[in-house]
Protein backbone atom coordinates (compact mmCIF):
# COMPACT_ATOMS: atom_id res chain seq x y z
CA UNK A 1 0.00 0.00 0.00
CA UNK A 2 1.30 3.42 -1.19
CA UNK A 3 2.43 6.00 1.25
CA UNK A 4 1.14 9.59 0.67
CA UNK A 5 2.71 12.47 2.89
CA UNK A 6 1.40 15.46 4.77
CA UNK A 7 3.27 19.34 4.56
CA UNK A 8 5.28 18.28 1.53
CA UNK A 9 3.29 20.21 -1.07
CA UNK A 10 -0.51 20.09 -2.45
CA UNK A 11 -2.20 16.67 -2.67
CA UNK A 12 -4.72 16.54 -5.68
CA UNK A 13 -7.93 14.72 -5.65
CA UNK A 14 -7.05 11.16 -6.36
CA UNK A 15 -4.34 11.36 -3.06
CA UNK A 16 -7.47 12.47 -1.30
CA UNK A 17 -10.12 9.56 -2.66
CA UNK A 18 -7.14 7.20 -2.04
CA UNK A 19 -6.85 7.75 1.33
CA UNK A 20 -10.27 8.58 2.16
CA UNK A 21 -10.88 4.98 0.76
CA UNK A 22 -8.40 3.06 2.25
CA UNK A 23 -5.93 2.32 -0.70
CA UNK A 24 -3.23 4.38 0.96
CA UNK A 25 -1.89 5.30 4.31
CA UNK A 26 -0.63 8.68 5.70
CA UNK A 27 2.14 9.84 6.97
CA UNK A 28 2.94 13.30 8.38
CA UNK A 29 6.09 15.31 7.00
CA UNK A 30 9.41 15.11 9.03
CA UNK A 31 11.01 17.59 7.15
CA UNK A 32 12.50 20.41 8.69
CA UNK A 33 10.84 22.93 6.92
CA UNK A 34 7.94 21.92 7.29
CA UNK A 35 8.66 21.77 11.08
CA UNK A 36 9.75 25.09 11.29
CA UNK A 37 6.72 26.27 9.61
CA UNK A 38 4.64 24.84 12.16
CA UNK A 39 6.15 25.17 15.01
CA UNK A 40 6.79 29.43 14.00
CA UNK A 41 2.92 29.56 13.56
CA UNK A 42 2.37 28.45 17.55
CA UNK A 43 5.16 30.74 18.53
CA UNK A 44 3.17 33.62 16.89
CA UNK A 45 0.57 32.57 19.29
CA UNK A 46 1.96 32.83 21.70
CA UNK A 47 3.63 35.94 21.56
CA UNK A 48 0.05 37.33 20.65
CA UNK A 49 -1.73 35.89 23.99
CA UNK A 50 1.76 36.85 26.52
CA UNK A 51 1.36 40.69 25.24
CA UNK A 52 -2.69 40.44 25.47
CA UNK A 53 -3.59 40.55 22.00
CA UNK A 54 -7.20 39.13 21.48
CA UNK A 55 -6.93 36.08 19.51
CA UNK A 56 -10.58 35.04 18.41
CA UNK A 57 -11.36 32.26 19.86
CA UNK A 58 -8.53 31.42 22.21
CA UNK A 59 -8.88 34.77 24.66
CA UNK A 60 -12.04 35.56 23.12
CA UNK A 61 -15.47 34.00 23.06
CA UNK A 62 -17.03 32.93 19.72
CA UNK A 63 -18.90 34.49 17.01
CA UNK A 64 -21.05 36.88 18.40
CA UNK A 65 -19.51 36.46 22.12
CA UNK A 66 -16.28 37.60 20.51
CA UNK A 67 -16.77 40.48 23.27
CA UNK A 68 -16.21 38.23 26.16
CA UNK A 69 -12.37 38.10 26.64
CA UNK A 70 -10.01 36.23 28.45
CA UNK A 71 -6.91 37.74 30.06
CA UNK A 72 -3.68 36.53 29.89
CA UNK A 73 -3.31 34.82 33.17
CA UNK A 74 -6.36 32.77 32.88
CA UNK A 75 -5.15 30.23 30.85
CA UNK A 76 -7.11 27.89 32.35
CA UNK A 77 -10.50 29.43 31.18
CA UNK A 78 -8.85 29.58 27.66
CA UNK A 79 -8.84 25.97 27.78
CA UNK A 80 -12.08 25.29 28.94
CA UNK A 81 -13.38 27.54 26.02
CA UNK A 82 -11.75 25.12 23.62
CA UNK A 83 -13.23 22.17 25.26
CA UNK A 84 -16.62 23.99 25.31
CA UNK A 85 -16.16 24.56 21.54
CA UNK A 86 -16.35 20.97 20.35
CA UNK A 87 -19.08 20.26 23.19
CA UNK A 88 -21.26 22.29 22.44
CA UNK A 89 -21.45 21.85 18.55
CA UNK A 90 -22.44 18.63 18.91
CA UNK A 91 -26.07 19.03 18.18
CA UNK A 92 -25.91 17.53 14.36
CA UNK A 93 -29.10 15.39 12.95
CA UNK A 94 -29.68 13.07 10.76
CA UNK A 95 -28.34 9.90 8.95
CA UNK A 96 -24.37 9.61 9.73
CA UNK A 97 -22.15 10.76 6.57
CA UNK A 98 -20.43 7.89 4.90
CA UNK A 99 -17.33 6.39 5.94
CA UNK A 100 -15.16 7.55 2.59
CA UNK A 101 -16.55 11.40 2.96
CA UNK A 102 -15.96 11.59 6.77
CA UNK A 103 -12.00 9.92 6.16
CA UNK A 104 -11.81 12.33 3.44
CA UNK A 105 -12.97 14.80 5.52
CA UNK A 106 -10.05 14.19 7.72
CA UNK A 107 -7.93 13.94 4.71
CA UNK A 108 -8.71 17.51 4.03
CA UNK A 109 -8.11 18.94 7.23
CA UNK A 110 -4.74 17.76 7.84
CA UNK A 111 -3.67 19.79 4.62
CA UNK A 112 -5.39 22.67 5.40
CA UNK A 113 -3.82 22.87 9.40
CA UNK A 114 -0.38 21.54 7.54
CA UNK A 115 0.05 24.97 5.45
CA UNK A 116 0.96 26.21 9.19
CA UNK A 117 -1.15 29.39 9.70
CA UNK A 118 -3.35 27.52 12.04
CA UNK A 119 -0.93 27.73 15.35
CA UNK A 120 -1.57 23.82 15.98
CA UNK A 121 1.16 21.00 16.93
CA UNK A 122 2.16 18.25 14.81
CA UNK A 123 1.06 16.32 17.56
CA UNK A 124 -2.48 16.66 16.12
CA UNK A 125 -1.52 15.98 12.67
CA UNK A 126 -0.27 13.05 13.63
CA UNK A 127 -3.33 11.97 15.93
CA UNK A 128 -5.63 12.54 13.15
CA UNK A 129 -3.18 10.69 10.82
CA UNK A 130 -3.31 7.28 13.16
CA UNK A 131 -7.24 7.43 12.82
CA UNK A 132 -6.98 6.79 8.99
CA UNK A 133 -4.09 4.58 9.06
CA UNK A 134 -6.35 2.45 11.51
CA UNK A 135 -9.25 3.00 9.87
CA UNK A 136 -11.24 4.37 12.85
CA UNK A 137 -13.99 6.68 11.40
CA UNK A 138 -15.92 8.96 13.43
CA UNK A 139 -20.01 8.86 13.39
CA UNK A 140 -20.70 12.08 11.81
CA UNK A 141 -24.58 13.35 11.52
CA UNK A 142 -25.25 14.29 8.29
CA UNK A 143 -26.76 17.66 9.15
CA UNK A 144 -26.21 21.18 10.77
CA UNK A 145 -23.70 22.88 9.10
CA UNK A 146 -24.82 26.06 7.12
CA UNK A 147 -21.26 26.72 5.31
CA UNK A 148 -20.04 29.78 7.54
CA UNK A 149 -18.23 29.66 9.44
CA UNK A 150 -17.04 26.49 7.66
CA UNK A 151 -18.18 22.82 8.85
CA UNK A 152 -18.52 23.49 13.11
CA UNK A 153 -21.03 20.97 13.75
CA UNK A 154 -19.80 17.78 11.39
CA UNK A 155 -16.21 18.61 12.09
CA UNK A 156 -16.81 18.55 16.25
CA UNK A 157 -17.76 15.15 15.95
CA UNK A 158 -14.44 14.11 14.75
CA UNK A 159 -12.75 16.01 17.13
CA UNK A 160 -14.83 14.77 20.09
CA UNK A 161 -13.88 11.17 18.78
CA UNK A 162 -10.01 12.23 18.72
CA UNK A 163 -10.33 12.85 22.47
CA UNK A 164 -12.16 9.23 23.10
CA UNK A 165 -16.41 10.64 23.10
CA UNK A 166 -18.79 10.11 21.10
CA UNK A 167 -18.77 6.73 18.77
CA UNK A 168 -16.34 5.40 15.47
CA UNK A 169 -16.97 2.90 12.85
CA UNK A 170 -14.29 0.40 14.22
CA UNK A 171 -14.05 -3.21 12.44
CA UNK A 172 -17.26 -3.09 10.69
CA UNK A 173 -19.48 -2.28 14.25
CA UNK A 174 -19.99 1.53 15.39
CA UNK A 175 -18.78 1.15 18.97
CA UNK A 176 -17.91 4.23 21.89
CA UNK A 177 -14.53 5.79 20.35
CA UNK A 178 -12.81 5.55 24.04
CA UNK A 179 -12.92 1.47 23.48
CA UNK A 180 -11.70 2.04 19.91
CA UNK A 181 -8.71 3.73 20.90
CA UNK A 182 -7.99 1.15 23.42
CA UNK A 183 -8.33 -1.50 21.30
CA UNK A 184 -6.14 0.46 18.81
CA UNK A 185 -3.84 1.23 21.28
CA UNK A 186 -4.19 4.99 20.50
CA UNK A 187 -4.30 7.35 23.07
CA UNK A 188 -7.19 10.34 23.84
CA UNK A 189 -5.61 13.30 22.46
CA UNK A 190 -5.29 16.51 24.70
CA UNK A 191 -6.22 19.80 22.42
CA UNK A 192 -3.53 22.60 22.86
CA UNK A 193 -4.68 26.34 22.67
CA UNK A 194 -6.80 27.12 19.23
CA UNK A 195 -6.68 23.40 18.20
CA UNK A 196 -10.23 22.80 18.64
CA UNK A 197 -11.07 25.55 16.92
CA UNK A 198 -8.79 25.10 13.85
CA UNK A 199 -9.76 22.23 13.75
CA UNK A 200 -14.00 22.33 13.26
CA UNK A 201 -13.97 25.89 11.47
CA UNK A 202 -13.07 25.67 8.31
CA UNK A 203 -14.25 23.95 4.83
CA UNK A 204 -12.91 20.32 4.85
CA UNK A 205 -16.36 18.52 5.83
CA UNK A 206 -17.88 19.78 2.40
CA UNK A 207 -14.52 19.77 0.08
CA UNK A 208 -14.75 16.32 1.59
CA UNK A 209 -17.74 14.87 0.38
CA UNK A 210 -17.12 16.95 -2.81
CA UNK A 211 -13.80 14.83 -3.35
CA UNK A 212 -16.10 11.70 -3.29
CA UNK A 213 -18.56 12.82 -5.55
CA UNK A 214 -16.44 13.85 -7.84
CA UNK A 215 -14.57 10.80 -8.11
CA UNK A 216 -18.09 9.05 -8.80
CA UNK A 217 -19.12 11.75 -11.38
CA UNK A 218 -16.47 10.48 -13.69
CA UNK A 219 -17.57 6.71 -13.13
CA UNK A 220 -21.37 8.00 -14.81
CA UNK A 221 -19.71 10.18 -17.31
CA UNK A 222 -18.01 7.43 -18.58
CA UNK A 223 -20.66 4.73 -18.17
CA UNK A 224 -23.41 7.46 -19.70
CA UNK A 225 -21.01 7.59 -23.09
CA UNK A 226 -20.72 4.01 -23.40
CA UNK A 227 -24.68 2.90 -22.43
CA UNK A 228 -25.59 5.39 -25.27
CA UNK A 229 -22.85 3.93 -27.41
CA UNK A 230 -24.88 0.44 -26.94
CA UNK A 231 -28.18 2.51 -27.13
CA UNK A 232 -27.04 3.75 -30.94
CA UNK A 233 -26.38 0.44 -31.94
CA UNK A 234 -29.33 -1.07 -30.61
CA UNK A 235 -31.72 1.53 -31.82
CA UNK A 236 -29.53 1.35 -35.67
CA UNK A 237 -28.98 4.78 -34.56
CA UNK A 238 -26.23 7.17 -36.99
CA UNK A 239 -22.71 7.31 -35.77
CA UNK A 240 -22.45 9.95 -38.40
CA UNK A 241 -23.86 12.40 -36.07
CA UNK A 242 -20.64 12.15 -34.42
CA UNK A 243 -18.97 12.94 -37.28
CA UNK A 244 -15.51 14.62 -36.21
CA UNK A 245 -16.50 17.68 -38.99
CA UNK A 246 -19.60 18.01 -36.41
CA UNK A 247 -18.30 17.76 -33.18
CA UNK A 248 -14.92 19.61 -33.78
CA UNK A 249 -16.74 23.01 -35.43
CA UNK A 250 -17.73 23.75 -32.05
CA UNK A 251 -14.66 23.25 -30.45
CA UNK A 252 -15.69 22.78 -26.77
CA UNK A 253 -12.55 20.38 -25.05
CA UNK A 254 -15.52 18.45 -23.52
CA UNK A 255 -17.76 17.39 -26.58
CA UNK A 256 -14.86 16.73 -28.77
CA UNK A 257 -14.00 14.44 -26.07
CA UNK A 258 -17.66 12.61 -25.72
CA UNK A 259 -17.63 12.38 -29.88
CA UNK A 260 -14.10 10.88 -30.27
CA UNK A 261 -14.97 8.09 -27.50
CA UNK A 262 -18.37 7.19 -29.19
CA UNK A 263 -16.47 7.14 -32.21
CA UNK A 264 -14.20 4.39 -31.44
CA UNK A 265 -16.99 2.64 -29.24
CA UNK A 266 -19.19 2.20 -32.10
CA UNK A 267 -16.13 1.35 -34.70
CA UNK A 268 -16.55 -1.32 -37.10
CA UNK A 269 -14.83 -4.58 -38.06
CA UNK A 270 -15.54 -3.69 -42.21
CA UNK A 271 -18.58 -1.71 -42.89
CA UNK A 272 -19.74 0.72 -40.79
CA UNK A 273 -23.45 -1.40 -39.92
CA UNK A 274 -26.02 0.88 -41.54
CA UNK A 275 -28.71 3.20 -39.66
CA UNK A 276 -31.89 2.76 -39.84
CA UNK A 277 -33.61 3.04 -42.95
CA UNK A 278 -36.68 4.12 -42.62
CA UNK A 279 -37.16 7.73 -44.08
CA UNK A 280 -38.81 9.27 -40.20
CA UNK A 281 -35.25 7.97 -39.10
CA UNK A 282 -32.62 10.38 -41.24
CA UNK A 283 -31.95 11.84 -37.78
CA UNK A 284 -32.12 10.14 -34.63
CA UNK A 285 -33.91 11.80 -31.60
CA UNK A 286 -31.81 14.37 -29.46
CA UNK A 287 -30.77 12.47 -26.83
CA UNK A 288 -28.70 9.83 -29.08
CA UNK A 289 -27.60 12.44 -31.82
CA UNK A 290 -27.18 15.14 -29.28
CA UNK A 291 -24.34 13.15 -27.16
CA UNK A 292 -21.71 14.93 -27.23
CA UNK A 293 -23.08 18.57 -27.28
CA UNK A 294 -25.29 16.74 -23.76
CA UNK A 295 -22.51 15.09 -22.07
CA UNK A 296 -19.65 17.50 -23.19
CA UNK A 297 -20.95 19.46 -20.63
CA UNK A 298 -20.55 17.65 -17.59
CA UNK A 299 -17.28 16.76 -18.82
CA UNK A 300 -16.21 20.31 -19.56
CA UNK A 301 -18.09 20.85 -16.32
CA UNK A 302 -15.90 18.21 -13.84
CA UNK A 303 -12.46 20.22 -15.69
CA UNK A 304 -13.22 23.40 -13.61
CA UNK A 305 -14.90 21.91 -10.62
CA UNK A 306 -12.22 19.65 -10.03
CA UNK A 307 -9.61 22.45 -9.71
CA UNK A 308 -11.80 24.55 -7.86
CA UNK A 309 -12.01 21.91 -5.22
CA UNK A 310 -8.36 20.96 -5.48
CA UNK A 311 -7.77 24.97 -4.95
CA UNK A 312 -10.03 24.03 -1.72
CA UNK A 313 -8.47 21.20 -0.65
CA UNK A 314 -4.86 22.80 -0.42
CA UNK A 315 -6.08 25.96 1.32
CA UNK A 316 -5.79 27.63 4.64
CA UNK A 317 -9.43 27.77 5.62
CA UNK A 318 -9.19 28.50 8.91
CA UNK A 319 -9.85 31.50 11.12
CA UNK A 320 -7.81 33.39 12.66
CA UNK A 321 -4.51 32.64 10.21
CA UNK A 322 -0.89 33.17 11.88
CA UNK A 323 0.90 35.60 9.72
CA UNK A 324 4.82 34.34 10.85
CA UNK A 325 6.24 36.26 9.09
CA UNK A 326 5.15 39.58 10.03
CA UNK A 327 4.14 37.78 13.60
CA UNK A 328 0.23 38.99 12.78
CA UNK A 329 -3.02 38.02 14.12
CA UNK A 330 -4.85 37.76 10.87
CA UNK A 331 -8.73 37.60 11.47
CA UNK A 332 -11.04 36.68 8.09
CA UNK A 333 -13.11 34.52 5.89
CA UNK A 334 -11.60 31.43 4.38
CA UNK A 335 -14.00 29.49 6.01
CA UNK A 336 -16.66 30.90 4.01
CA UNK A 337 -17.50 27.49 1.34
CA UNK A 338 -18.52 29.54 -1.74
CA UNK A 339 -16.75 27.98 -4.16
CA UNK A 340 -17.52 24.54 -3.25
CA UNK A 341 -21.24 25.78 -3.03
CA UNK A 342 -21.47 26.93 -6.42
CA UNK A 343 -19.21 24.21 -7.57
CA UNK A 344 -21.42 21.58 -6.42
CA UNK A 345 -24.66 23.04 -7.27
CA UNK A 346 -23.05 23.18 -10.87
CA UNK A 347 -22.07 19.27 -10.55
CA UNK A 348 -26.17 18.54 -9.41
CA UNK A 349 -27.51 19.92 -12.56
CA UNK A 350 -24.45 18.47 -14.76
CA UNK A 351 -25.36 15.14 -13.21
CA UNK A 352 -29.80 15.85 -13.99
CA UNK A 353 -28.97 16.66 -16.99
CA UNK A 354 -27.40 13.06 -17.55
CA UNK A 355 -29.72 11.11 -15.89
CA UNK A 356 -32.25 13.15 -18.29
CA UNK A 357 -30.85 11.89 -21.53
CA UNK A 358 -30.37 8.11 -20.34
CA UNK A 359 -34.33 8.21 -19.29
CA UNK A 360 -34.89 9.46 -22.71
CA UNK A 361 -32.75 7.02 -24.54
CA UNK A 362 -33.95 4.40 -21.92
CA UNK A 363 -37.98 5.54 -23.25
CA UNK A 364 -36.98 4.91 -26.79
CA UNK A 365 -35.42 1.92 -25.77
CA UNK A 366 -38.91 -0.01 -24.59
CA UNK A 367 -41.13 1.65 -26.41
CA UNK A 368 -42.28 -0.43 -29.81
CA UNK A 369 -43.34 2.79 -31.13
CA UNK A 370 -39.58 4.46 -30.87
CA UNK A 371 -37.42 1.56 -30.87
CA UNK A 372 -37.23 0.11 -34.74
CA UNK A 373 -38.59 -3.14 -34.65
CA UNK A 374 -37.48 -4.62 -31.47
CA UNK A 375 -39.84 -6.05 -29.01
CA UNK A 376 -41.99 -3.89 -26.39
CA UNK A 377 -40.20 -3.44 -22.92
CA UNK A 378 -37.24 -5.38 -24.38
CA UNK A 379 -38.89 -8.86 -23.59
CA UNK A 380 -36.85 -11.88 -24.88
CA UNK A 381 -39.20 -14.46 -24.52
CA UNK A 382 -41.73 -15.76 -27.49
CA UNK A 383 -45.19 -16.85 -27.55
CA UNK A 384 -47.88 -17.49 -25.29
CA UNK A 385 -44.89 -16.66 -22.46
CA UNK A 386 -44.20 -13.59 -24.13
CA UNK A 387 -47.73 -12.23 -23.18
CA UNK A 388 -46.93 -12.77 -19.69
CA UNK A 389 -43.58 -11.54 -18.72
CA UNK A 390 -42.94 -7.83 -19.10
CA UNK A 391 -39.33 -7.00 -19.54
CA UNK A 392 -38.12 -3.50 -18.35
CA UNK A 393 -41.90 -2.10 -18.18
CA UNK A 394 -41.16 -1.29 -14.41
CA UNK A 395 -37.53 -0.56 -14.77
CA UNK A 396 -38.43 2.54 -17.02
CA UNK A 397 -40.41 3.75 -14.08
CA UNK A 398 -38.24 3.35 -11.53
CA UNK A 399 -35.60 5.02 -13.76
CA UNK A 400 -38.30 8.17 -14.56
CA UNK A 401 -39.01 8.32 -10.46
CA UNK A 402 -35.03 8.44 -10.01
CA UNK A 403 -34.87 10.73 -12.66
CA UNK A 404 -37.60 13.38 -11.04
CA UNK A 405 -36.00 12.99 -8.00
CA UNK A 406 -32.49 14.23 -9.73
CA UNK A 407 -34.10 17.36 -11.90
CA UNK A 408 -35.82 18.39 -8.49
CA UNK A 409 -32.50 18.37 -6.81
CA UNK A 410 -30.85 20.76 -9.04
CA UNK A 411 -32.27 23.75 -6.92
CA UNK A 412 -29.34 25.75 -6.27
CA UNK A 413 -28.71 25.52 -1.99
CA UNK A 414 -26.19 28.62 -2.28
CA UNK A 415 -29.57 30.41 -3.02
CA UNK A 416 -31.10 29.87 0.12
CA UNK A 417 -28.34 31.24 2.64
CA UNK A 418 -29.63 32.09 5.88
CA UNK A 419 -28.82 34.62 8.42
CA UNK A 420 -27.70 32.63 12.08
CA UNK A 421 -25.66 33.40 15.37
CA UNK A 422 -26.84 36.86 16.49
CA UNK A 423 -26.68 37.81 12.66
CA UNK A 424 -22.78 37.11 13.48
CA UNK A 425 -22.98 34.53 10.18
CA UNK A 426 -25.20 36.56 8.10
CA UNK A 427 -24.34 35.78 4.77
CA UNK A 428 -23.24 31.78 5.21
CA UNK A 429 -22.62 29.29 1.75
CA UNK A 430 -24.63 26.18 2.36
CA UNK A 431 -21.55 24.73 0.89
CA UNK A 432 -22.12 21.32 2.55
CA UNK A 433 -25.81 21.23 1.81
CA UNK A 434 -24.44 21.65 -1.34
CA UNK A 435 -22.04 18.67 -1.31
CA UNK A 436 -24.44 16.35 0.59
CA UNK A 437 -27.12 17.18 -2.73
CA UNK A 438 -24.30 16.28 -4.70
CA UNK A 439 -23.58 13.01 -3.64
CA UNK A 440 -27.03 12.47 -3.05
CA UNK A 441 -27.37 13.14 -6.88
CA UNK A 442 -24.51 10.66 -7.60
CA UNK A 443 -26.64 8.19 -6.06
CA UNK A 444 -29.88 8.62 -7.85
CA UNK A 445 -28.20 9.25 -11.37
CA UNK A 446 -25.37 6.00 -11.26
CA UNK A 447 -28.65 4.68 -10.49
CA UNK A 448 -30.67 5.40 -13.43
CA UNK A 449 -27.25 4.85 -15.24
CA UNK A 450 -27.77 0.85 -14.17
CA UNK A 451 -30.95 0.31 -15.22
CA UNK A 452 -30.22 1.97 -19.10
CA UNK A 453 -27.32 0.00 -19.14
CA UNK A 454 -29.36 -3.04 -18.25
CA UNK A 455 -31.69 -2.05 -21.03
CA UNK A 456 -29.02 -1.19 -23.63
CA UNK A 457 -27.49 -4.42 -22.83
CA UNK A 458 -30.34 -6.41 -23.26
CA UNK A 459 -31.25 -4.32 -26.41
CA UNK A 460 -28.02 -4.70 -28.26
CA UNK A 461 -28.28 -8.68 -27.42
CA UNK A 462 -32.06 -8.53 -28.92
CA UNK A 463 -30.83 -6.37 -32.03
CA UNK A 464 -27.80 -9.11 -32.76
CA UNK A 465 -24.76 -7.81 -35.07
CA UNK A 466 -22.15 -7.27 -32.36
CA UNK A 467 -19.60 -9.24 -33.98
CA UNK A 468 -19.36 -5.51 -36.53
CA UNK A 469 -18.84 -3.67 -33.48
CA UNK A 470 -16.01 -5.12 -31.30
CA UNK A 471 -15.92 -2.74 -28.21
CA UNK A 472 -19.97 -2.63 -28.36
CA UNK A 473 -19.59 -6.62 -28.13
CA UNK A 474 -17.04 -6.14 -25.03
CA UNK A 475 -18.99 -4.22 -22.95
CA UNK A 476 -21.96 -6.13 -23.79
CA UNK A 477 -19.94 -8.86 -22.38
CA UNK A 478 -18.35 -6.84 -19.47
CA UNK A 479 -21.86 -6.52 -18.28
CA UNK A 480 -23.08 -10.16 -18.97
CA UNK A 481 -20.18 -11.23 -16.47
CA UNK A 482 -21.57 -9.50 -13.94
CA UNK A 483 -25.84 -9.81 -14.76
CA UNK A 484 -27.68 -12.46 -16.67
CA UNK A 485 -30.12 -11.15 -19.35
CA UNK A 486 -33.75 -10.99 -18.44
CA UNK A 487 -35.73 -13.76 -20.04
CA UNK A 488 -38.40 -14.08 -17.39
CA UNK A 489 -39.89 -11.83 -15.00
CA UNK A 490 -37.76 -11.17 -11.65
CA UNK A 491 -36.87 -8.82 -9.03
CA UNK A 492 -33.87 -6.58 -10.61
CA UNK A 493 -33.24 -4.44 -7.82
CA UNK A 494 -29.90 -6.16 -6.86
CA UNK A 495 -28.94 -6.30 -10.73
CA UNK A 496 -29.04 -2.19 -10.53
CA UNK A 497 -26.46 -2.43 -7.69
CA UNK A 498 -24.21 -4.91 -8.79
CA UNK A 499 -23.86 -2.56 -11.65
CA UNK A 500 -23.28 0.73 -9.68
CA UNK A 501 -20.78 -1.27 -7.71
CA UNK A 502 -18.25 -2.61 -10.34
CA UNK A 503 -18.01 0.63 -11.98
CA UNK A 504 -14.93 1.54 -11.80
CA UNK A 505 -13.76 -1.93 -12.52
CA UNK A 506 -16.01 -1.63 -15.86
CA UNK A 507 -13.96 0.03 -19.40
CA UNK A 508 -16.59 1.98 -20.40
CA UNK A 509 -14.43 3.72 -22.46
CA UNK A 510 -12.10 0.76 -23.99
Amino acid sequence: MKTITIGEGALDLNQVGALAQGQARMTVSTRSSFLVRMKRSQEVLEQALRRGIPVYGVSTGYGSCCGNQISPAQRNNMEELGENLIQYHGCGVGMPLGREEVRAAMVCRLICLAQGYSGVTVDLLSHVSKFLNHDLTPVVPSMGSVGASGDLTPMSYIARALTGEGDVLYRGRIIPARQALAQAGIKKYRFQLKEPLAFINGTSMMTGIAVMALGRARNILAAAIGGTALAVHALQGHPEHFHPVIVNTKPHPGQIFVGEKLRKLLGAVGRQPPGSKNPSDLQDPYSLRCAPQILGVVADALEWIEKWIAIEINSANDNPLLDWDRKEVLMGGNFYGGHVAFAMDALKSALASTADMLDRQLALLVDPRCNRGLPANLVKTSGGNARVNHGFKAMQITASALTAEALKNTLPAASFSRSTESHNQDKVSMGTIAARDAARQCYLVSRVASIHLLAAVQACELRGGLEKRPRIAALVGSVRSRVKENVKDHPMDREIEILAGSWPEINFLR
